[in-house]
């Protein structure tokens, strides 16, 4: 069975100009892939996730790694740290500025989204998208 087609992971450093670099990566891949219709949506979740990867799994030293891979009509999305905490949605109250990421991704993915460990330290945070 062949495989659907995916990028290696990519690290970067953890610094909020990566999350722009990564972006436009991504939005390259879908291009590629012929899922251009996807890239508004999948940019915003990839925001979001790396957002949080460079606020909360920042380690010094180490960097933070995407991965994309195409899934039949979609995408999965994938963001590698190295920290330890794992995110959860939150209830931020309404003047706050900050907790409303993963309420974003939850809602553009339709609840397809999760944390899992990896081989060495951290995790993996990962999305994914379906085309319309």
């Amino acid at each position: 069975m062949d495989q659907a087609p995916s990028l290696p992971v990519t690290l970067w450093p953890a610094t909020p100009h990566s999350v722009h670099r990564a972006r436009h990566a991504l939005l390259d891949a879908l291009d590629a892939w012929e899922l251009g219709g996807l890239g508004d949506s999948a940019a915003l979740v990839l925001s979001e996730l790396m957002t949080n990867a460079v606020r909360h799994g920042r380690v010094p030293g180490r960097g933070i790694g995407t991965r994309f891979v195409r899934q039949g009509n979609g995408l999965r999305i994938e963001v590698h740290d190295c920290g330890d905490a794992k995110p959860e949605l939150q209830s931020p109250a309404d003047d706050s500025e900050h907790g409303r990421g993963l309420a974003l991704v939850e809602a553009i993915t339709g609840s397809r989204w999760g944390v899992v460990a990896r081989s060495g330290p951290g995790k993996v945070v990962w999305a994914e998208l379906a085309a319309e």
